[in-house]
């Protein structure tokens, strides 16, 4: 086994396996950073160790138990019983569910920011390094690397066990979780920044933690919501580019190439969710997209419940996003004209001010106008903000078109 060999296996490994391992050492040093430290050096004992004998049968478990020997090391060396112990951990003895939704428990806990609770679950259950998720905030390195200490920190000082919520506290962690897996799909679904439109390892991650979830709790209709969500986005991923890296808008893409079988299991998802009461945000925008995936084509998707839907959606959840979104299906029902008046008037809302694709919808509204002018100086608004050189690239040549 050569050692590219090696080398690949290893890094199959960290995409698979490092929340296993990380929480491995978790439950002995119940630490983050000396556990992070741990699993790094097994990792890196990996290297040498697999290109001497070879690639184990089994290499998460080869990890998992290097990086516990590793933790009971360190706490062997600060003494039997450990001055502060961070985290409270569940004895071993409990049913369990998997480490990495336990890790996003962790991560999502409501003394964190949101913003700090994302950045930690893509350093500690994606294995993320920091620098990338810098890329990801579009921020210095620095100041995410001091962001990720001070949730760390804080999840110290705060005592947060390194568990399952109970039933009384899942209700005030639930909403947290399933935010940051959604945004985890988002920023793989749509690199914020790099040469490629997406981040593919990071959607397969959020796409992994919605379905363990789900798999927890099956009877929670807004765990059925999101699940639904992200696979009425992923049954499409093949077909979100061309060949030759170009972005394909909705309407150009071959629907024949969208898996079915994933949008039929989303499908059945939905109805789940949106039985029983009134939905949440997560069903309602899973139904959204479950209408754009099962519409035949562009022409026939069924704009007017879409529109319903974005209605009651914004009713539940007034996020300018929603907002925005809501805007482009009033175009579709009513006219390019009555959009563009929607999303002239979210141009006050300062939430939209960096928001790349609030210039982005109103150019293609002036497009579709004929006012070819006000367009192009919408299209070089949208540029400015946009650091995914696909929608750049795509940006620019509707930018060419207009002038």
């Amino acid at each position: 086994m050569t050692g590219e060999d090696v080398r690949r296996a290893v890094a199959d490994a960290h995409h698979h396996e490092w929340a296993a391992v990380l929480a491995a050492a978790v439950r002995v040093t119940r630490d983050l950073d000396l556990a992070e430290e741990c699993a790094q050096d097994a990792y890196a004992a990996a290297l040498e160790a697999w290109e001497r004998g070879g690639v184990p049968d089994r290499p998460g478990a080869w990890l998992t138990t290097a990086a516990r020997h590793n933790a009971l090391d360190v706490v062997r060396r600060a003494g039997t019983r450990r001055a502060k112990l961070h985290l409270l951990v569940e004895p071993a003895g409990e049913p369990a569910p998997d480490d990495r939704l336990r890790l996003v428990f962790l991560c999502c806990h409501p003394a964190l920011a949101l913003a700090s609770q994302v950045a930690l679950t893509l350093r500690l259950v994606c294995g993320v390094p920091t620098p990338d998720v810098a890329q990801a905030f579009l921020v210095p390195e620095a100041t995410m690397a001091a962001r990720i200490t001070r949730a760390k920190k804080k999840i110290a000082a705060s005592g947060i066990p390194f568990r399952m919520p109970g039933p009384a506290e899942l209700p005030g962690r639930l909403d947290a979780v399933l935010t940051v897996i959604h945004l985890l799909f988002t920023t793989g679904h749509t690199a914020p920044a790099g040469p490629a439109l997406t981040c593919d390892d990071l959607a397969d991650h959020a796409l992994h933690l919605a379905r363990v979830l789900h798999a927890q709790l099956p009877r929670e209709r807004e765990v059925s919501g999101l699940l639904a969500l992200l696979l009425a986005h992923h049954s499409r991923r093949a077909t979100r580019t061309a060949p030759d890296g170009r972005l394909l808008l909705l309407e150009e893409q071959d629907r024949t190439a969208w898996d079915r079988e994933t949008i039929a299991e989303a499908d059945r998802l939905v109805v789940r969710a949106l039985r029983g009461g009134d939905p949440g945000r997560f069903a309602l925008q899973a139904a959204i997209a479950t209408l754009h995936a099962v519409a035949p084509s562009a022409e026939e998707t069924d704009w007017p419940q879409i529109l319903v839907l974005y209605d009651e959606l914004l009713r539940r959840w007034p996020s300018p996003v929603v907002a925005l979104n809501r805007a482009v299906a009033v175009a579709m029902v009513h006219g390019p004209a009555a959009g563009l008046a929607e999303v002239e008037a979210l141009e006050q809302d300062p939430r939209l001010r960096d928001y790349r694709y609030l210039p982005a919808a109103e150019a293609d509204l002036l497009r579709r106008l004929g006012r070819a002018g006000d367009a192009a100086a919408a299209y070089e608004r949208a540029i400015a903000l946009t650091a995914n050189e696909a929608e750049r690239a795509f940006l620019a040549g509707r930018l060419a078109e207009s002038r």
